[in-house]
């Protein structure tokens, strides 16, 4: 089988589906296990770094790792994962309240809202990928991961989008979400943002090459790699 032929793209596509709705019944199994507001950062968090070793071509076995990578990120998921939680819980309360009543006042809080809405969206679409690529302190990832939503914009709107289609599709077809709701989104996010970092590091390693102005510069820390 050639590995440009049609059999070959044919294989490598439902090989991926396959991986995919496995991932997804891992991620929501995983979660169901630690009671969903316990199990959903540390399940994200394991999802993303086999996402990752997976666009990068790495074979390891799925549910192992996956365990490994849960129980070993639980932690440092759940600190990233709960204040997120909190954030998106008070939003919606807040969206639900102001969005129910009809003066200006309400109507501008309800705008707010929304536009702060589409900011942690579009920073949690980088936090956990970035958690899977970065060795970062911890309240470093909810920083670098804003920064980069606000600077690479278009990437930003592209994972939104994503996320946007993936909730209508769920909502379209409910039967769809045991197998593919969650981990296509998660697939898809995770494989658009290891590009977009790929080329934003490139892009500051290319900068660093530049010949060097006579002030001496400032060493470069993996921080400056990401924005």
């Amino acid at each position: 089988m050639t590995s440009g032929g049609f059999g070959f793209r044919a294989y490598t596509l439902f090989d991926t589906l396959l991986w995919i709705a496995c991932l997804n019944i891992l991620w929501l199994v995983f979660t169901l296990l630690g009671g969903v507001v316990l199990g959903i950062g540390p399940s994200t968090a394991a999802a993303h770094v086999l996402v990752r070793e997976k666009v990068r071509g790495s074979a390891t076995p799925l549910m192992r790792r996956y365990a490994r990578e849960y129980v070993k990120n639980f932690g440092k998921g759940n600190a990233l994962g709960l204040p997120i939680l909190a954030v998106g819980a008070a939003l919606a309360l807040n969206w639900g309240y102001f969005s129910a009543g009809w003066d200006f006042g309400s109507q501008i809080a309800s705008a707010g809202i929304l536009m702060a809405a589409l900011f942690v969206a579009g920073t949690v679409c980088y936090l956990f990928p970035m958690f899977a690529r970065y060795e970062l302190a911890l309240p470093q990832y909810f920083l670098m991961s804003s920064r980069f939503a606000v600077r690479h914009l278009a990437g930003t709107v592209i994972l939104l989008f994503v996320t946007a289609a993936a909730v209508f599709v769920c909502r379209s077809v409910p039967g769809l979400i045991p197998f593919f709701g969650v981990g296509a989104w998660l697939y898809v996010t995770g494989w658009l943002c290891d590009r977009f970092f790929t080329a934003n590091d490139e892009s500051m390693a290319s900068a660093d090459t530049l010949p060097a102005a006579p002030a001496a510069a400032p060493a470069t820390t993996q921080e400056a790699s990401l924005v």
